[in-house]
């Protein structure tokens, strides 16, 4: 865990332009909601909303961030007047809180823009529980949540858009479906059947603090598609929740709330949030409790047993979301990773075929968006394929195979950057067995991917870089054939 976040590669330093950016936005519009005279309320849900802005918007254009991020206020006011007069009415309260889980959930099946209002919405919501926000509160919260999404907007596109200068990044269509086929659609049923759980039992456990676990249950079921992947998610929340707790036994407790340490303490776990979100979920859930601590400090109600409350309800949340994947129109390990590593497949071949044509001298042949996508889809084929080779599964020889599967895909993309940099050097050239070669890679994955090819075989060396590259692709394809040909040696096979 703490090599995947200190060793993690940050190519042109966007993760640290990420966070650097979120304490800028969120303490403008800390200061904004101060200078307007608001509550400390008023200000803890400004400080908020524009961290949700800076944080849940994903657009590919900067264009598209900044219609989402004017979205926001849109989608967020409404969720909070509705949780606002709802407060006082119980099952109101929990039947509207699941709705907007259900919607939130299923939002996603529009894409980054759908995803991104789902989550403020939700999370909309779960901070009116957090503050026990009430109808007379709402004009003054409303002027916080536009200030702040304003102030996060003036910061992401204003001050400090290096979004401009990055090419926009490539997004992976999500699995194709109809009705409960498509991905979003279960999800949907099985967040919200979580949910569910998680708000009685979390009631049972606390009838003041029962949201934490319906928040669990949410953010498990963000960014995963399969049974797996949510059970890792789940372990991972936990154990980042338990190290957080520790942290701020350590940290927030002794501050009682204390201005200038309590800000800067703040400052720290927004950063430690944005720079460790991409490459542990751990470490993001550590700095999101020592975060929620520092809150609760500053209200006033911060106390070690309030802390392991906090323990108590997330380990419900996750159970509820384990639950929910186990038995509500479960969807396996092996479904997901496999359409996952067959897209990956096709675009190896499809970034060949571009390579080629542009060797071949094809003016408009441009294999790099294609490679780019291809990063895109092995890094969803790592996150799928995450729960075979976590230290804690106990199949050891579906791990490895698993490990064989990535580590050879990994080959693959080596092999197609190296192409890609060759038919970019206006020298290189083409000739009939770079062709030849080019149809032995779309014969491999058509075999690979269940089509009707013939197997893939050892490619001859070669002195040229391009042959070099495509036997190399050749070679990694051909030793793919064993853990990926047939069914029952599949890595995936159970999971």
């Amino acid at each position: 865990m703490l090599k995947r976040v200190f060793t993690a590669p940050d190519p042109g330093r966007t993760r640290l332009r990420f966070a650097a950016r979120a304490v800028l936005g969120i303490g403008l519009a800390v200061v904004v909601c101060g200078l307007a005279g608001h509550s400390l309320t008023g200000v803890v849900t400004g400080g908020l909303a524009a961290l949700l802005a800076l944080f849940t918007v994903t657009d590919a254009t900067v264009r598209g961030q900044a219609v989402t991020t004017a979205l926001l206020p849109a989608v967020g006011l409404p969720v909070l007047a509705a949780a606002a007069v709802a407060h006082d009415q119980p099952v109101a309260r929990d039947l509207t809180f699941l709705a907007v889980v259900g919607l939130g959930v299923y939002a996603r099946r529009w894409g980054p823009r759908g995803h991104s209002l789902g989550v403020f919405a939700f999370m909309t919501y779960f901070v009116a529980q957090f503050l026990h926000t009430r109808p007379e509160q709402l004009p003054e919260l409303y002027a916080s949540v536009t200030l702040s999404v304003l102030a996060a907007a003036v910061t992401r596109f204003g001050l400090w858009c290096y979004e401009r200068g990055l090419p926009p990044p490539v997004v992976p269509a999500p699995p194709a479906g109809t009705g409960l086929a498509r991905v979003t659609t279960r999800q949907a049923v099985q967040a919200t059947a979580g949910a569910g759980f998680a708000l009685v039992v979390g009631q049972l456990v606390s009838g003041e603090r029962w949201y934490w676990a319906v928040g669990a249950t949410w953010w498990v079921f963000v960014n995963t598609t399969s049974r797996g992947e949510t059970l890792v998610r789940g372990f991972r929340r936990v154990l980042g929740t338990v190290i957080g707790i520790g942290l701020a036994l350590l940290v927030a407790v002794p501050a009682h709330g204390q201005g200038p340490l309590t800000a800067l303490v703040v400052a720290v776990s927004v950063f430690g949030i944005f720079y460790t979100a991409a490459v542990s979920y751990t470490w993001m859930m550590l700095w999101v409790t020592l975060l929620a601590a520092m809150l609760y400090g500053l209200l006033g109600v911060l106390s070690p047993g309030l802390l392991a409350l906090r323990f108590l309800e997330t380990g419900v949340g996750a159970l509820g979301a384990v639950l929910a994947v186990a038995f509500v129109l479960p969807v396996t390990t092996h479904r997901v990773t496999d359409g996952w590593i067959q897209r990956a497949l096709r675009c190896v071949h499809a970034c060949t075929a571009e390579a080629a044509a542009r060797l071949a001298g094809t003016a408009d042949a441009d294999p790099a968006p294609m490679v780019a996508e291809l990063e895109q889809l092995l890094a969803r084929v790592r996150l799928s394929v995450a729960p075979l080779v976590h230290p804690l599964n106990p199949m050891r020889g579906r791990k490895r195979r698993a490990r064989r599967v990535l580590a050879l895909l990994d080959d693959c993309a080596r092999e197609i950057r190296g192409l890609v940099a060759v038919a970019a050097d206006p020298e290189a050239s083409h000739d009939a067995r770079l062709a030849a070669a080019c149809w032995r890679v779309e014969a491999a994955v058509e075999a690979l991917t269940g089509g009707r090819g013939v197997a893939p075989r050892t490619a001859p060396a070669a002195s040229e870089p391009a042959l070099a590259h495509i036997h190399g692709l050749e070679r990694a394809l051909a030793e793919l054939a064993a853990p990926l040909g047939a069914p029952s040696r599949s890595p995936l096979v159970g999971a």
